[in-house]
């Protein structure tokens, strides 16, 4: 049995620290999941990293779906969350409650969506039909970069306070944890300690109650992007291009495939594929 939404905020109140990373496909989600990761975030940011788009503007419901399928195939402990993209929410709440069933029928478990205060009634109205929300507050991909760009969020204390603001109506709007991207440390805490949700950060420091990062920021795969906030774990954008390169050279000085690497017929066969052949 997978992990469920009460597991998560469960975490929180005993004090154990949530992990998340994102994921797009069925190979790394089952990575993920054997290692024991409490959360997949199926993340817009696919459209970066997986499709090569300049940001996550372009991704569709259609591609959201397609990457939440995948990762639900290789699911069995963790709890799947699956962003919802840009305008398939923020147009009606008809449309908020219609794509958000629809990623639920790809798989996931719960949606995430961005904004805070303006989006408190959506969200509302999603978790009423039986659809659990993280929100995302801080700096918001999705609209953020149309306006203030890629900036830290709570400098100042007028920002701090909306900030805030926006987390303590996403609670009372019903969800059940809020991502914090970006924001100042000193304010991603009082906020992990205003609310009783869990906050997962990204870039907002220690003392949110989970961390989240691009699994492939993690593992040194994608460099387009560098952010401040991401560890590598390891570097395997380079040891994957070596291996391809020794493939490359193995294959022009005839070492692969080697006889270990073929299938052989039996000698009999062999004859008697010969007389037939008349050779």
């Amino acid at each position: 049995m997978h992990k469920s939404v009460a597991d998560i905020i469960s975490m929180k109140k005993s004090r154990q620290k949530i992990s998340v990373l994102t994921s797009y496909d069925f190979t790394l989600a089952s990575l993920c999941d054997r290692a024991g990761i409490d959360i997949l975030l199926v993340g817009d940011s696919a459209g970066m990293v997986m499709l090569g788009y300049e940001n996550t503007i372009p991704v569709t419901m259609e591609q959201m779906c397609l990457f939440t399928e995948a990762v639900s195939r290789a699911r069995e402990n963790t709890l799947i969350v699956a962003d919802l993209p840009f305008m398939s929410y923020q147009a009606s709440i008809t449309d908020a409650i219609e794509n958000s069933g629809r990623l639920i029928k790809s798989g996931a478990d719960a949606v995430k969506l961005e904004g805070g205060i303006p989006m408190a009634e959506t969200i509302n109205e999603i978790v009423q039909v039986g659809i659990p929300v993280m929100g995302h507050i801080g700096f918001q991909p999705q609209t953020t970069m149309l306006s203030g760009g890629y900036k830290v969020q709570g400098k100042t204390a007028d920002s701090a306070m909306q900030l805030i603001e926006d987390a303590k109506a996403l609670e009372e709007a019903g969800v059940f944890s809020i991502a914090l991207e970006m924001v100042t440390q000193e304010v991603a805490e009082i906020i992990s300690d205003t609310v009783s949700i869990p906050t997962i950060g990204i870039g907002s420091g220690k003392n949110c109650d989970g961390q989240v990062l691009v699994i492939q920021d993690l593992l040194g795969m994608y460099d387009k992007i560098k952010p401040k906030f991401v560890k590598k774990y390891l570097n395997l954008s380079e040891d994957i291009v070596d291996a391809i390169k020794k493939y490359k050279t193995e294959i022009q000085e005839g070492v692969f495939p080697a006889k270990e690497n073929c299938f052989q017929m039996d000698d009999v066969e062999i004859e008697k594929l010969r007389k037939k052949i008349g050779s």
